[in-house]
């Protein structure tokens, strides 16, 4: 069966996340967005762990459904039924761990993910972590807690769960970071390393960027959320061909390919790193931007007021990286680079994506097209353009080829990926007949 699963958000128990973040929202949101198996998130926190046993139950091995309760709440929450095709959502527990602690004469802040097949499991995990720091306090908790002691703490408690470490490269929390993380996978978790098989790359690198370092061919790349609000949801996503349970799942981010030679783990929905608001290094209180080279050439400090500047991911990808390009190892999965559908939505209304003009268009396209991954993945151009709209057509076929404007995010804030040049969407709109000669003349991915 092939699905997309979002392994890695949160719910409303975690800081700076939205109220509307509850099972339902969620589910709601997964079904509109194209999305199969999600994550809960945060399963260490307390009352949403209560929340979840209330509202789950099992259902394929590992994976779990709403109950029939929460179903009936759910049809309520839908206002229309914008989905013409049903989505099968199923649930995972995952949580997120902040580990912070001193190693090497460093301060470390790491962020890892954890995944389990049950609740006894994550009751065991909860049981240990409840002990070292205070687990209600935040849906992501921050534990004094070292990395390698964490991940052998889900080992014992959890045999049948992973931790995959989250967004490697944001400079603040993260196993590579340039603000408290290591140069070595091996220097983090030491003597268990053997049991990590995947990484997290985070909205602001790519697998293409993360191929540029050798020492990372032996880890699969897995693309998440990271979502703070049920909006956000599949922003980034990983696409499995395999059996429809938790246990083939890990199986096909550990090998991506099975012993006959087919695709598992069949690719990985991505943002264009530059929209990531890492990707660059700056000092957004100033406003100042630069790239690597710049970057050095200023010695690290803004030139507006002196201080450090935040130094982002592709100065520390390109710190680490022993190759000019990248290389994938075999059987690697596709990469899709995608921009938010609201996102596109806005740059043609020419207003903002959270207006009620784009709530509007989006409604319509998914009531049209099914979700908003096979609008933007799978949907022909030549549909697009007959049952929505020339310039949607337009804009969907220039983001699967990559032919984009990328303006970088840097300290915090976002970047912009845009679609237009400025004033060519106003020409495109005036030529219909040339435009559509073009959509017919473009090949759309399957």
């Amino acid at each position: 069966m092939r699905f997309i699963a979002d392994l890695h958000i949160h719910s409303l128990y975690s800081r700076a996340t939205s109220k509307a973040s509850h099972i339902a929202s969620l589910a709601a949101w997964a079904r509109i967005k194209g999305v199969h198996v999600l994550g809960t998130g945060d399963f260490t926190h307390p009352l949403w762990f209560q929340q979840l046993k209330e509202t789950l139950q099992p259902a394929e091995r590992g994976l779990f459904r709403l109950k029939n309760r929460v179903k009936r709440d759910f049809s309520s929450l839908m206002q229309s039924d914008i989905v013409t095709e049903p989505i099968v959502t199923r649930f995972v527990l995952t949580a997120e761990i902040s580990s912070i602690y001193k190693r090497g004469g460093k301060v470390r802040k790491v962020h890892n993910i954890l995944l389990v097949p049950d609740f006894a499991s994550a009751e065991r995990v909860n049981a240990v972590l409840s002990s070292i720091g205070n687990i209600a306090s935040d849906g992501r908790p921050m534990l004094g807690l070292d990395s390698r002691d964490l991940l052998e703490i889900l080992l014992e408690n959890a045999p049948d769960g992973f931790l995959i470490p989250a967004h490697i490269w944001t400079p603040w929390f993260s196993l590579f970071g340039s603000k408290s993380g290591f140069d070595r996978l091996e220097d983090c978790f030491g003597d268990l390393s053997h049991h990590i098989f995947a990484l997290e790359t985070g909205l602001s690198s790519d697998p293409q960027m993360n191929r540029l370092i050798s020492s990372l061919d032996q880890y699969t790349l897995i693309s998440n959320s990271d979502c703070h609000s049920p909006s956000k949801l599949c922003r980034e996503a990983n696409v499995f061909e395999t059996e429809f349970n938790f246990y083939a799942m890990k199986e096909a981010i550990k090998n991506p390919c099975d012993t006959a030679g087919n695709q598992c783990f069949v690719g990985t929905v991505e943002f264009y790193p530059e929209e990531g608001k890492y990707y660059h290094d700056g000092h957004r209180k100033c406003g100042f931007c630069c790239d690597p080279a710049t970057s050095q050439e200023i010695s690290g400090r803004c030139p507006e007021c002196g201080k450090r500047i935040t130094i982002g991911v592709l100065s520390r990808v390109m710190e680490l990286a022993d190759r000019r390009t990248p290389v994938f190892p075999e059987g690697s999965p596709d990469v899709y680079s995608l921009i938010p559908l609201p996102e596109i939505l806005s740059e043609i209304a020419g207003v903002g994506p959270n207006s009620k003009t784009v709530t509007l268009q989006y409604v319509k396209c998914i009531e049209q097209f099914g979700s908003e991954l096979n609008v933007l993945l799978h949907t022909p151009i030549q549909d697009l353009y007959d049952y929505y709209s020339p310039l949607l057509a337009e804009a969907v076929d220039r983001v699967r080829k990559g032919q984009v404007v990328r303006q970088a995010g840097y300290d915090g804030e976002f970047g912009a990926i845009s679609v237009f040049r400025p004033g060519e969407k106003e020409t495109l709109a005036g030529q219909d007949k040339r435009l559509l000669s073009r959509v017919n003349n473009k090949v759309t991915p399957s």
